[in-house]
């Protein structure tokens, strides 16, 4: 199939900085509406899209947006993740569909398809969604879609086979069942080979990026006094020619860098910087990066992994 011109209409919804957008894009979508409420990725997605997102997805009156084919969305994944969790239960919080302000942000996109029916959706979520609440938060969504009358197929994605960075992350494809009667679909395989992390690294870096000898210290302790306890807590050193892929890059990369490190010769290991970051999400060099850095290692914490979500949609857009 060729996407050299513009064959569906979508609507990015939690655009964040637009990640989901520029694999849609890539296929020959055109993005109709976007909602992103954060105002550093809106200036990043502006930046980068020539328009900003509309704000608080509730304050969006259904009738507003425009008729699409697909809806995507890379929905809140703080009340589902592993660390959110925690978070919440230590501070006595509700978390999942409980939490008031994020978990019931998916019945937005619920009131959105209710009332808009695109053809096809796609949502992005953490892992840790499927296993969420035994199983029930997930199960709440695959229901409230079936409700709407739409199939619903679902399949945890690695990024690994895209980008140097082991990233494994829920995608979740769905179908009208009156337009698609009879739709058998099924996840793209991948070909299981690892890219190579020193494909992303720049050759020139600016010092500040090199950790203090303060921290450096820190870290190492740090990491001992775990071990020690038989905990798995501590930065992450990456050897380049050694290590191929990082672990998970996470919003929290901004606070000290330590879950990637790169090995330096003759000095303090480095973080990543924001472009390396970019590269490890598979945005392209073009990706304009207006924001700090310590906002641009949020939103790219934050992010999709783009060919892995192109991957996919490539095999979603083939049923439309």
């Amino acid at each position: 199939m060729s996407f050299h011109k513009t064959t569906f209409t979508f609507i990015d919804l939690f655009a964040g900085i637009g990640g989901i957008r520029t694999a849609f894009e890539g296929l020959g979508g055109k993005c109709v509406f976007s909602s992103e409420w954060d105002k550093y990725c809106q200036v990043t997605y502006e930046k980068n899209f020539g328009e900003k997102p509309t704000g608080d997805i509730k304050k969006i009156r259904s009738e507003d947006i425009p008729a699409h084919d697909i809806l995507v969305a890379g929905f809140p994944c703080q009340p589902f993740s592993l660390a959110g969790i925690s978070k919440k239960i230590s501070l006595g919080r509700k978390h999942g569909f409980e939490d008031k302000e994020q978990g019931n942000l998916f019945f937005e996109i619920a009131r959105i398809i209710k009332a808009k029916k695109p053809r096809a959706l796609f949502l992005e979520n953490v892992k840790n969604l499927k296993s969420h609440n035994k199983g029930n938060t997930y199960n709440i969504i695959e229901k409230t879609l079936n409700d709407l009358e739409y199939y619903v197929f679902s399949d945890v994605i690695d990024a690994q086979y895209f980008v140097p960075q082991h990233r494994e992350r829920l995608f979740i494809v769905a179908f009208r069942k009156d337009l698609y009667p009879s739709i058998d679909f099924s996840f793209p395989s991948l070909a299981k080979k690892q890219t190579d992390i020193t494909k992303i690294l720049e050759k020139e870096v600016l010092p500040k990026y090199t950790l203090s000898n303060t921290l450096w210290k820190y870290l190492q302790a740090y990491a001992a006094k775990h071990k020690k306890k038989g905990n798995g807590f501590g930065f992450g050193l990456i050897v380049p020619g050694k290590h191929k892929i990082t672990r998970t890059l996470s919003a929290r990369y901004h606070k000290d860098g330590s879950e990637i490190l790169i090995k330096q010769n003759g000095k303090n290991p480095r973080r990543l910087t924001p472009r390396e970051c970019a590269r490890l999400m598979g945005f392209k060099d073009s990706f304009q990066i207006p924001v700090s850095d310590t906002q641009a290692y949020r939103q790219f914490g934050n992010c999709v992994v783009v060919p892995a979500v192109k991957h996919t949609a490539r095999q979603l857009i083939k049923h439309l």
